[in-house]
């Protein structure tokens, strides 16, 4: 049973607690399995009792106790989503006071022996600063990959639609499928219908070399990706050439040697006639973009290839782009901003620094990420060669080479917090540190008491010492780290007695 005493704000609230019994169980049954001698046996049923359940009624949505107990242990993990209030719970008679947002961990149900708001750490927000715009098209090259149609060449050859993984080995994303499919126009110029069902994450598909289509999956979307387009083909013999394209590869899971990827069918369907499955037919296969073999992303093999401005290759569907720039000075972090593009992978002085797909945009409309870090070991001072492959067709125009460093730094620690273990004072401390070659600039908040809000939104609260500002300001400005113990003697005295205080304070580096 969990008693719930209201919040806690002081002395003068005891007087007015009321005390509400918690009569909703959430009971969560599930069996403990253990291996004894092979075998898998029953040990025991495990309850979670919620004070809040969203699927049964909400009591206080603020407040859960959720209890693992055996014959022989128990443990109780008793959480407080409130972001400001320090309620006190009454759990199997014994009071814990818990703060706010945070998770106690009571061994045996009765001890805690760890609290979430005791462990201090120091938040950072970083900032993106633009020191090289790459727009001046003049230092821009462009490579057009070809696209395979003779199957002749083709490296493998089959009657069959062969497995994209066991093809390509992970050593590259990419798998070409190339097929030949003679057409015989009809009188009534009916369309044609190119039908293609993968379990790759993308499918590029060309037809005679040009552009017809593109699809891709999504996490939540079906296993297959279907592209339907129509097609234009010629009298005769067409070569329809399909990209297959892995974004990584599946390294986990149950059963991983029955899952396939890649193309599972492909048809054609012209007007009314009966559907041409092309699955059985000689298939040519190319592991990897053809740029990717020539290594023209690296400096010994770029001039392999004839690059040419950029003009109308701009924008196209599979093209390589590169230029150089100069790395920026000093120790901050660098990183390209490929917001402009769309999907593909990139490289530094023939070093990839990942694959990007900027194009697939996260829930909230932005791309999951937009700055790609190049390590500094990567980089030279001056023309450092950058290599993008464009699978979609991005502007590399707008690409910016950025600087990216921590300007804020913020800590949040409460009296009742345990001290730093590598400290010998007895109270525990807010510390701060700017990163290398950068130090404290400016306080932009700083109290001691009972302050609202968090390291982003922050604000001074019912208790508030005046000294606060000085006294931080003191022990920090100039410096690249500092520390401020939390206690009543550092701020000038107790400024609310029987209030539960903490110190917050946000702080500019530079």
């Amino acid at each position: 049973m969990a008693t719930y005493m209201g919040p806690s704000q002081g002395t003068a609230c005891c007087s007015k607690s009321i005390f509400r019994t918690i009569t909703v169980r959430n009971i969560l049954q599930f069996f403990i399995r253990s291996r004894t001698r092979g075998k898998i046996t029953q040990r025991k049923t495990i309850s979670v009792y919620s004070i809040y359940s969203s699927n049964i009624s909400m009591i206080y949505d603020v407040l859960q106790a959720h209890i693992f107990e055996t014959e022989l242990k128990c443990v109780a993990f008793l959480v407080n989503f409130d972001k400001h209030q320090s309620p006190t719970v009454v759990f199997r008679n014994i009071p814990f006071q818990l703060a706010p947002k945070s998770i106690s961990i009571l061994s045996e149900c009765r001890t805690v022996v760890f609290e979430t708001a005791k462990v201090n750490a120091q938040y950072g927000s970083r900032t993106a600063k633009v020191v090289e715009s790459l727009n001046d098209i003049h230092t821009w090259k462009a490579f057009k990959e070809p696209i395979p149609e003779d199957i002749s060449k083709a490296v493998y050859t089959g009657n069959q639609l062969f497995e994209h993984l066991s093809m390509t080995k992970d050593e590259t994303d990419y798998l070409w499928y190339i097929v030949s499919y003679e057409y015989r126009p009809s009188d009534d110029g009916q369309l044609v219908l190119l039908n293609a069902e993968s379990r790759a994450h993308v499918l590029h598909a060309f037809v005679n070399t040009e552009y017809v289509g593109c699809v891709h999956g999504s996490h939540d979307g079906p296993g297959n990706i279907i592209l339907n387009t129509n097609i234009s083909l010629k009298e005769g013999q067409n070569t329809i050439s399909l990209l297959s394209v892995m974004v990584g590869s599946p390294d986990s899971g149950a059963h991983m040697e029955r899952r396939s990827f890649g193309i599972r069918k492909v048809s054609i369907q012209q007007g009314q006639q009966p559907l041409h499955l092309l699955n059985n037919e000689l298939w040519g296969y190319q592991v990897g973009l053809y740029g990717e073999g020539k290594r023209i992303y690296t400096q010994e093999e770029s001039s392999s290839v004839e690059w040419t401005e950029i003009n109308s290759l701009t924008y196209h569907p599979l093209t390589w782009y590169k230029t150089t720039f100069a790395a920026p000075v000093g120790n901050d972090a660098v990183a390209l901003n490929l917001t402009s593009m769309g999907k593909g992978e990139v490289w530094v002085n023939g070093e990839s620094i990942g694959r990007y797909w900027v194009s697939f945009k996260a829930p909230s409309g932005q791309p999951s990420q937009s700055l790609y870090h190049i390590p500094q070991h990567f980089l030279k001072p001056t023309d450092n060669l950058l290599v993008l492959v464009e699978e979609i067709g991005g502007n590399p125009l707008e690409i910016t080479v950025n600087t990216v460093s921590i300007t804020t730094v913020c800590g949040s620690v409460n009296e009742l917090s345990s001290p730093a273990l590598h400290t010998q004072g007895k109270d525990p401390e807010v510390r701060l540190r700017c990163q290398r070659g950068k130090h404290i600039s400016a306080i932009e908040f700083a109290s001691y008491g009972n302050p609202a809000g968090d390291c982003t939104t922050f604000s001074t609260g019912s208790c508030h010492a005046a000294l606060s500002e000085s006294v931080v300001k003191q022990a920090c400005i100039g410096k690249r780290g500092c520390s401020i113990p939390v206690s009543p003697a550092r701020f000038g005295g107790d400024p609310c007695p029987g209030i539960q205080k903490s110190l917050l304070v946000v702080a500019n580096c530079r």
